[in-house]
């Protein structure tokens, strides 16, 4: 007796801010991968096919892409939003020595009345 079948993988690629085609607002979309893959005994062995979409986190509506633009918005979640930083964040590091600014004046502690 042979045991064969199908099994579904789910990958998030990135989160992006984009204009939901749905609802129109513009929100946080989840790239996703899905892969269904061939198994025998329980074991994957090869995919049988591969699938892009993004899905709108305000209304959960979701909108299948293809590969390219996939891999398009991947190069531009990787280049980030102004091309030089992938993590989005404003402003530079701290140099060494310095301490990080927190939204408080030096020497004070913020969590002490």
């Amino acid at each position: 007796m042979i045991i064969f079948g199908t099994r579904g993988y789910l990958y998030q690629l990135a989160v992006l801010t984009m204009v939901c085609g749905w609802c129109g607002n513009p929100a946080a979309h989840t790239l996703r991968k899905r892969v269904t893959k061939f198994t025998l005994f329980f074991v994957p062995l090869f995919p049988i096919s591969v699938r892009y979409a993004t899905q709108c986190t305000f209304c959960g509506g979701e909108q299948k892409i293809a590969k390219e633009q996939a891999d398009a918005l991947l190069a531009q979640y990787a280049a980030g939003p102004d091309g030089a930083n992938p993590f989005g964040q404003a402003g530079h590091p701290a140099q060494p020595g310095q301490a990080p600014q927190h939204g408080h004046a030096p020497g004070q502690n913020p969590y002490t009345s």
